[in-house]
């Protein structure tokens, strides 16, 4: 059997992208379960330092990668400010999208998203969705938390949206954004 491989190697350093090819290829084959035999899935994880996915049909992984965006990482480098101010989430924006293109050759289409990260399973709860164990949120209702997000750097008060107050927050549901949009995923089902 073949062993699968990134299609772009990581930018991470050794030692940590092998730590995080482990990772996703180990979440990919515990979030297996949550989809149908039959159904193409994309594991996403957004890591501290790293975000990664595994993609394949069936239970072996076919192509996995390690992007070098993470929610604490992307936070410290472009976040100076909680909440992050509007030019800050646009230089954000523009290396995280770099980034999240990487993908683009990796994905089969028409592959579910899953995701078990807490920072998304919270944006979830703040779109709006019934707690569960396994929570689909549309791309609309995601984007309608990063409007909020967008809101509160633009001035309005972080505990009028309720929304946490973190920067590394703001960076994940970045993150997840980006990746949603730029990979046209219609939804990521959140799983535990």
């Amino acid at each position: 059997m073949n062993e699968p491989s990134p299609i772009h190697p990581s930018a991470a350093p050794g030692a940590a992208a092998a730590a995080a090819e482990i990772d996703i290829r180990t979440r990919f084959h515990d979030l297996r379960a949550h989809a149908g035999p039959q159904v193409a899935i994309t594991v996403l994880h957004i890591g501290a330092e790293h975000t990664a996915i595994a993609t394949g049909q069936g239970d072996e992984v076919s192509a996995w990668l390690v992007l070098d965006i993470g929610a604490h990482k992307t936070a410290r480098q472009f976040f100076k400010r909680s909440p992050p101010t509007p030019l800050e989430m646009e230089h954000a924006i523009a290396t995280v999208e770099d980034e999240v293109i990487r993908a683009v050759p990796v994905l089969a289409p028409g592959t579910a998203l899953l995701c078990a990260d807490a920072p998304v399973r919270e944006v979830a709860l703040l779109a709006g969705l019934a707690p569960g164990e396994r929570m689909a949120m549309p791309l609309d209702a995601m984007e309608r938390v990063f409007e909020r997000l967008a809101a509160v750097a633009e001035g309005r008060p972080a505990v009028r949206e309720g929304l946490p107050q973190g920067t590394d927050f703001a960076a994940a549901l970045l993150i997840l954004r980006e990746f949603m949009h730029h990979l046209r995923f219609g939804a990521v089902t959140v799983v535990p």
